[in-house]
């Protein structure tokens, strides 16, 4: 049962400095001389990449309505939802780099699962915030001009100027806290301990999220990128349990760096529990070398984080990329057999 009383209250605070929103819990700094001590650190010296198996995903289910919610994986942070005739994506980023050069950046190492001409019909799309690997120009404009006004966009505050100066004109814009009544479902914007920028002179200069989505009898929650903080605990207590989570498990390493903004798996453990998720689904890993860690060493370090924590290997699960799992009477089970 959500607190309306307590998410006014939340909704009515402000956390802007004047020049730039603010995490609600203090976190270190993470800044330049953070990033540049990093990479002296590095001395450009990555993981290496690895070429992870991608499913092709069936078009012929995708296309068929969703009597039960339906998540494909994508890859990173994008995910196809389906349910009740409505399909949605996640942060979508199907470009081959994220990165404001074409030509230099984080690259793939898997190409995604879908092609934006392969998608079914697209309602709506949630975007967590600005970094390229979540905001992709050249997608937002494919996706745009595939479908037009008939798809409507959610973003946190800030970010919405940017996708109209790309041509979008259906955007729902929210701060933290504050909701949206869609035909299908309940938008809730809900806090996240990360930071927005892509240039050096405007860090969180936009606002940065997660989204919680309510339908009449299924409940999702979207993380975005985040470090950990008690605002899932927040999230829990304001609007309720969630049925699925899609939770970050990657891009974590080196921690005395990365943790005040990028959860490891024993934190996505922690904030699946502190949700009270039933069940979560793992993402942000895998496709892009943005971090120090193997790239296959998300999944493994999740699974130890499961036996610490007490939690069923089936409460958390990693797809694969291209998988798609649907949630049927509380399990989420393979859709393509």
């Amino acid at each position: 049962m959500i607190d309306w009383a307590r998410l006014e209250r939340l909704a009515a605070e402000r956390l802007h400095d004047g020049r730039r929103f603010l995490n609600r819990h203090p976190t270190p700094h993470h800044g330049l001389r953070e990033f540049l001590r990093w990479q002296r650190q590095t001395r450009g010296r990555f993981p290496a990449r690895l070429d992870f198996p991608v499913r092709r995903p069936d078009p012929a289910l995708l296309r068929a309505p969703a009597d039960a919610p339906r998540f494909t994986w994508i890859g990173h942070a994008t995910y196809l939802v389906q349910y009740q005739g409505w399909n949605l994506l996640t942060d979508p980023v199907f470009s081959e780099r994220c990165s404001p050069l074409s030509f230099a950046g984080p690259k793939r190492t898997v190409p995604p699962a879908l092609s934006i001409d392969e998608l079914p019909e697209i309602h709506a799309v949630l975007v967590s915030h600005n970094h390229y690997d979540h905001l992709d120009r050249d997608s937002v404009r494919a996706l745009n001009r595939r479908f037009g006004d008939r798809l409507r966009w959610f973003a946190p505050t800030g970010v919405g100027a940017w996708l109209r100066r790309r041509g979008i004109k259906q955007v729902v814009e929210l701060g933290w806290w504050q909701h949206h009544r869609d035909p299908a479902f309940h938008a809730f914007c809900v806090p996240a301990q990360h930071f927005s920028g892509r240039a050096a002179g405007d860090r969180n200069r936009t606002l940065w999220c997660g989204w919680r989505l309510d339908w009449p009898d299924f409940r999702l929650f979207f993380a975005g990128d985040t470090g950990y903080a008690p605002v899932f605990q927040e999230i829990r207590q304001v609007l309720g349990p969630v049925d699925v989570a899609l939770l970050p498990i990657g891009a974590y390493q080196p921690r005395w760096f990365m943790s005040p903004v990028h959860i490891n798996p024993d934190e996505a453990v922690r904030i699946h529990r502190d949700l009270q998720a039933h069940r979560s689904l793992a993402m942000h890993w895998g496709t892009f070398v943005l971090t120090d860690e193997p790239l296959d060493e998300p999944p493994r370090a999740l699974a130890e984080a499961r036996r610490r924590h007490g939690v069923a290997d089936k409460a958390f699960r990693v797809p694969g990329h291209g998988d798609t799992l649907a949630l049927h009477d509380g399990e989420l089970e393979d859709a393509t057999g």
